[in-house]
């Protein structure tokens, strides 16, 4: 399938590792051009040269932590002209109410929900100057699901799923679909040490972690490739039709009612 988006311009944030990283990887295979940000200055280094070498397209970088006061304005200056934003940076701690500290609680979201906001509200105006654009909201499905063992992320993801579909409602006036993407578990560092803490809040034992993973739907998380074709396909035209509306990608975890 033709998904047409080789020349377009791609900004990624939390680019440096995990889902970020594959997707970099991803819309680097259809010939687009990149803007990768993180933290890490070594991580995106290394990612920035593999890219080039295996792909030959155009990586431009910004070293920022999105929760400093000004990094997204420099993060969208140094990006210029892009087509498509995947908004993507973030992690929210697991936990119930009462293990999360009220400062792990606003750290969570000044980076995923404050960055996701701030990135809209900066690239979006240039889009709709430019004609359009695409805006993909990496969320994930503790929105969905509510479990009380992952109470911050069920609130941050299911604000974020909210602003979407408030803002992806009409957007398309503007030629500028606004999508989000509910991942489950997904083969990634980060799912192993979330799987650490479940084991030991119901096993009474971190080590034990992969007995967990038989709860899963086919007794594995997602491969990154599961995740990354959606956004592909939700960033091309093949889904010019598709805004305001979260896409869920978890193997039926969400109707299961427990994150795992």
């Amino acid at each position: 399938m033709d998904l047409q988006l080789g020349g377009k311009k791609v900004l990624i944030t939390g680019a440096s590792q995990g889902i970020g990283e594959g997707l970099a990887h991803a819309f680097a295979a259809e010939g687009c051009a990149l803007h990768l940000t993180a933290r890490s200055e070594d991580k995106l280094g290394i990612l920035r040269k593999e890219i080039a070498a295996a792909h030959g397209v155009s990586v431009g970088v910004t070293v920022a932590d999105m929760t400093a006061e000004g990094a997204c304005e420099r993060i969208a200056e140094d990006a210029g002209d892009i087509d498509i934003l995947v908004n993507n940076a973030g992690v929210i701690p697991s936990g119930t109410l009462f293990d999360i500290t009220p400062q792990q609680w606003r750290d969570g979201w000044a980076l995923k929900g404050f960055g996701y906001a701030d990135m809209i509200r900066l690239v979006y105006p240039r889009m709709k100057a430019r004609g359009g654009g695409v805006i993909l909201n990496n969320i994930g499905n503790g929105g969905e699901v509510c479990d009380p063992n992952y109470i911050e992320g069920a609130a941050g993801n299911a604000a974020i799923m909210a602003m979407t579909r408030a803002l992806g409602g009409t957007s398309l006036d503007d030629n500028i679909r606004v999508v989000g993407v509910n991942p489950g578990p997904v083969d990634t560092t980060r799912i192993y040490n979330m799987l650490r803490k479940f084991a030991e809040i119901r096993l009474g034992d971190s080590a034990r972690y992969d007995e967990l993973l038989d709860r899963y739907p086919l007794k594995r998380p997602a491969k990154v490739h599961e995740i990354t074709d959606l956004f592909l396909f939700l960033a091309s035209f093949r889904s010019g039709y598709t805004s305001g509306t979260i896409v869920t990608v978890d193997g039926g975890i969400a109707s299961r009612r427990a994150v795992v």
